[in-house]
């Protein structure tokens, strides 16, 4: 069955954005060594990519003519009315994210669900148990404030860590599953 990913960056004190969703920070970090690769070998196995509307539209403010997840199945949840660019395979849903599960699952084929981007959209597969692995990478800055890895309303069951490897300029990696919903009653 398909793993639903959260393969994401974050810098050392667990933001993945600025508040106003610069990006500058981890961008000086393209093309450092093992990045391409990590990237490429992980998407070599998804066959579905899900995301929130701010990511989109980020996404389409810095390359507004060209989808990067082109042939691949994708989902956006917004309140907002978008339209894809030429080409792209997306649909716009709207509503609770377990109605859409088997939709992915089935897109994915016997491939991964990768959520893109957010913390907050990420949040609601862990709260509702979906959120099967953190592929994370760890940036060596330090923003201070920003747009938090993944704001759960509560905490997790200990993770299990099954793997873990150095990148290169002081970037790690780490590959975290999940063992059910954060507890909600705290």
């Amino acid at each position: 069955m398909s793993r639903i990913q959260y393969f994401v960056a974050a810098s050392l004190d667990g933001f993945i954005a600025t508040p106003t969703d610069d990006l500058g920070w981890l961008l000086q970090f393209d093309g450092f060594d093992g990045g391409n690769e990590s990237y490429e070998s992980f998407m070599a196995g998804v066959g579905c990519i899900v995301m929130g509307g701010e990511t989109y539209a980020w996404l389409m403010e810095h390359e507004p003519d060209k989808w990067a997840y082109s042939g691949t199945p994708s989902y956006v949840f917004t309140r907002h009315e978008y339209t894809a660019p030429a080409g792209a395979d997306i649909t716009f849903v709207r509503g609770d994210v377990t109605e859409f599960v088997e939709d992915f699952r089935h897109d994915a084929g016997d491939k991964n669900i990768w959520l893109v981007g957010g913390g907050n959209l990420a949040a609601q597969f862990a709260d509702a148990g979906l959120l099967d692995e953190i592929i994370l990478s760890v940036i060596p800055v330090v923003l201070g404030e920003g747009k938090r890895l993944l704001p759960l309303s509560g905490p997790t069951p200990p993770l299990e860590l099954t793997a873990s490897r150095a990148l290169g300029r002081g970037i790690v990696e780490s590959r975290y599953l999940l063992k059910g919903p954060a507890d909600n009653s705290a």
